[in-house]
């Protein structure tokens, strides 16, 4: 009997970013947080999204005190802690999620202080156990990165840092050198949520960072359009909504499912 490789999360996202290559376009990774608008139609909308042909997840833990994160992504994440969701209850919800057929690529976005709280090796453990395939912390950087970078690296998990238009050369240098899986592009100075346009100079940006990187680079905070989406087509490798997709989850998970549909054939 041939033994079957088990894939890394670091290889299987490398994988979802060559495939999208192939094909000519960008990746599509949907953010969407455990526990809203319930524990169980959270689930039912990201199995949709899988269904729809999305190319991976950004899994959001709910947290408290979510810095990064506008006013749509904020009350999301305060109703998912009023239903009962906690780190463990996420980390269940992969599990759940790849019983069910999910076989695309989930990061975990959280921040920090959940990860400290509960452990962080023992939390790389669980997350690589549930079948997670790499870590988005927004509020941890590089240099303060070695207890969470050490054990992922241990673990084959991806662990993902942040871009925004204001980081140096030197920064980008940095931030290329720690990443693993991708680097998150944020374009623009702020914090999540869906705009009507990107910022003029954003194809500026990522021409300076694609000058200094080489790890794929992910675009996120405010993109919520097709036509948004189909502009990211030779400009980054990938991107990411949220703050749309959250909103439309106010509807149910069929106006996620087909918001979701819509942004992925925008690619092709």
């Amino acid at each position: 009997m041939v033994e079957v490789k088990q894939l890394t999360g670091v290889e299987t996202i490398a994988t979802l970013f060559a495939r999208a290559r192939e094909q000519n376009r960008a990746a599509f990774l949907p953010y969407f947080p455990i526990g809203y608008p319930t524990y169980e139609t959270s689930l039912d909308a990201i199995q949709a999204m899988a269904e729809a042909g999305v190319d991976g997840f950004e899994i959001g833990v709910p947290f408290s005190d979510p810095l990064a994160d506008g006013p749509t992504i904020q009350a999301a994440t305060q109703i998912a802690l009023e239903n009962g969701v906690t780190v463990r209850k996420c980390l269940d919800a992969i599990q759940t999620l790849r019983g069910r057929g999910v076989t695309q690529p989930m990061l975990l976005m959280s921040y920090l202080n959940p990860l400290l709280a509960y452990g962080v090796d023992r939390f790389v453990l669980d997350a690589k156990a549930v079948g997670a395939d790499g870590l988005i912390v927004p509020d941890l950087p590089p240099e303060e990165a070695a207890l969470v970078a050490d054990a992922c690296a241990r673990e084959g998990l991806a662990l993902v840092f942040f871009l925004a238009p204001t980081s140096s050369d030197e920064r980008i240098t940095l931030v290329n050198r720690y990443a693993t899986g991708f680097i998150y592009v944020v374009s623009l100075t702020g914090v999540t949520g869906a705009r009507t346009e990107l910022p003029p100079d954003l194809r500026e940006f990522i021409t300076r960072v694609r000058a200094k990187a080489d790890k794929p680079l992910v675009l996120g905070f405010g993109i919520s359009t097709p036509e948004q989406a189909s502009s990211m087509n030779g400009l980054v490798d990938g991107f990411i909504v949220g703050s749309a997709l959250v909103k439309a989850g106010r509807e149910g998970v069929d106006a996620v499912r087909e918001l979701a549909a819509r942004l992925r054939r925008a690619l092709d």
